[in-house]
């Protein structure tokens, strides 16, 4: 039982952490100039719009890297064994099975994006205050996803913790800089 949770685990951690991390970033530039004041006011209606980007884009970017990495990996196999051409393997249950588990990532990191994106922009809606705080809320975010990554990667945690953070202020000034929303 538990190499089995193990196994599922690692299965979804990549797209899971891919889909926080891409959803954490996308509501840090696409909103930034909301989120410092600049911009229109923090609303349902933004936190959704980006919530949706980042779903878009997260569920198409690990669907074709997840497959084209599995299709490498059956060609790879295909030559070992010396079965011929390349696309015999992908033609087999195997191949099936790859597209299957390509999907099955693409849709771990497009509904972890969304909460990445959305969620921050939410509490933002919500949240009496000055809209900075989401800036704050989601560093801090990011911050903790890396200090966690960092001890079960046995890393360093704080070391994760501020490099996950500076990606995140380098990418709200970047936003800022573009002033895209």
């Amino acid at each position: 039982m538990t190499v089995s949770l193990t196994k599922a685990a690692g299965a979804v951690r990549l797209p899971l952490v891919l889909g926080i991390t891409d959803g954490l970033l996308n509501a840090l530039t696409l909103a930034s100039a909301s989120l410092t004041g600049s911009g229109t006011p923090v609303s349902w209606s933004l936190a959704v719009r980006v919530g949706c980007a980042a779903l878009v884009t997260a569920a198409f970017t690990v669907m074709v890297a997840d497959y084209a990495e599995r299709r490498a990996h059956l060609a790879h196999i295909t030559r070992q064994l010396s079965l011929g051409h390349g696309r015999r393997m992908a033609a087999t249950h195997l191949g099936r099975l790859a597209l299957l588990r390509s999907w099955r990532a693409a849709l771990v990191a497009c509904v972890s994006s969304f909460a990445g994106a959305a969620l921050p922009l939410a509490l933002g809606a919500v949240l009496p205050g000055p809209p900075w705080i989401v800036v704050a809320l989601a560093v801090l975010a990011l911050s903790c996803l890396g200090a966690m990554l960092a001890r079960l990667l046995t890393a360093r945690p704080v070391l994760w913790a501020l490099a996950m953070a500076a990606g995140g202020v380098a990418t709200t000034w970047v936003g800022i800089r573009l002033r895209i929303a």
